[in-house]
């Protein structure tokens, strides 16, 4: 049986968990470096909840907390990175949002009960073709 080529149909490169892993962590940290030079402050980075995953969570300087998706594509096939933030996967970013803010109330302790959930935004940072591209506000909680 032959082996498939590149000019197969059938032929498919994909790249192990672990480089992609890195190479996400590398845009991640271009992503940081570029929101740190636009006054942001880094509050947490990767929270993880089930059923969803915050990249970067910053804080603007009048205090709203900025969820951050970092996405990237090489190409701009199928629309590209920021694309590919579609409705699904903004449901599993609320849903992780949510977990975090939730999370923090609950480190606050139970004194703290009239905490007041900061203002929050949803941003974009596409990586298209090696170019990045923030989209501030890309999509709210409520679906507008």
């Amino acid at each position: 049986m032959a082996q498939p080529s590149r000019g197969d149909n059938f032929y498919a490169r994909r790249e192990s968990n672990a480089e992609s892993r890195a190479a996400g962590a590398r845009f991640e940290a271009h992503a940081l470096a570029f929101l740190r030079r636009q006054r942001l402050v880094l509050v947490a980075r990767n929270v993880h909840c089930r059923g969803g995953e915050l990249d970067l969570v910053m804080r603007e300087r009048d205090g709203t907390l900025v969820f951050v998706e970092v996405r990237a594509r090489s190409r701009r096939s199928y629309g590209g990175a920021a694309a590919s933030v579609g409705w699904h996967k903004q449901q599993r970013i609320l849903r992780a949002a949510r977990y975090f803010l939730a999370r923090g109330r609950a480190a606050e302790g139970a004194c703290e009960r009239r905490h007041v959930t900061p203002a929050c935004r949803f941003d974009v940072i596409a990586f298209e073709c090696g170019r990045l591209v923030w989209l501030r506000d890309a999509f709210r909680a409520d679906g507008s």
